[in-house]
């Protein structure tokens, strides 16, 4: 028989958070198995064909010390809505909580129409994952073979 677990519930961490617009929700985790929140949309934005646009995530958040909190999209926003990130995902440090510092969501927009994110649409997901500073140690060579570069395991 497999050895089961006994495994005691973490707590969960506690994030500083400020609301700008307080009428909206604060994210949440949309389900039990969810690893990332979502971010809603402060106010209406069109966003015009073929640019690039922010949309104001309605929360500043301070990350807890060796923590970053990745912007990402939902996987649902290119085909709704046409957007897609121009930078894949976006990086909140640690210092980016003073009172100015907004998280915008940024998008560009893939089809030949404008498009609308309505106030309090969910309009892309927030994931905090474990960080760690290091030193570089600089040396003469790296000693390990190559291995070659994109898609080099697809020759194998």
């Amino acid at each position: 028989m497999p050895k089961q677990h006994n495994l005691a519930r973490v707590g969960k961490m506690k994030v500083k958070i400020h609301r700008i617009d307080a009428s909206l929700t604060l994210p949440k985790y949309e389900t039990e198995g969810s690893f990332a929140f979502d971010f809603l949309a402060r106010e209406t934005v069109t966003i015009k064909s073929k640019e690039i646009g922010l949309i104001p995530g309605n929360v500043i958040i301070q990350c807890p010390q060796d923590m970053a909190l990745l912007v990402l999209p939902r996987s649902s926003t290119p085909r709704k809505k046409s957007l897609i990130f121009p930078h894949s995902i976006g990086l909140i440090d640690r210092d980016y909580c003073g009172k100015e510092d907004e998280i915008l969501i940024q998008v560009y927009n893939i089809s030949e129409e404008d498009v609308v994110i309505e106030r309090g649409e969910r309009i892309a997901q927030g994931l905090f994952v474990q960080t760690q500073k290091i030193e570089f140690e600089e040396v003469k060579n790296i000693t390990e073979p190559s291995r070659g570069g994109f898609g080099s395991t697809d020759n194998k």
